[in-house]
């Protein structure tokens, strides 16, 4: 391995957005800092299962659905 090429690993302090925190290791700035997220699993959508709708612009799911009827089983 090459000397002097990779970052510093060291433990840093990440708050999560309820305010919940803990330590972990990381390339994230020095050792000590802390790390506050604005979006984290226990508020994101994709993980909560939020906001999840279709928006029908120009009838582009109602065609889908029409094409494919057949073979969903609709």
């Amino acid at each position: 391995m090459k000397k002097d090429i990779h970052p510093e690993y060291h433990e840093i302090k990440v708050v999560m957005t309820d305010g919940t925190e803990y330590t972990t290791r990381s390339t994230f700035g020095s050792a000590g800092d802390t790390l506050t997220l604005d979006i984290d699993p226990k508020t994101h959508p994709a993980w909560t299962g939020g906001g999840q709708h279709l928006v029908d612009r120009g009838g582009r799911v109602s065609r889908f659905k029409n094409r494919y009827k057949g073979l969903m089983g609709n």
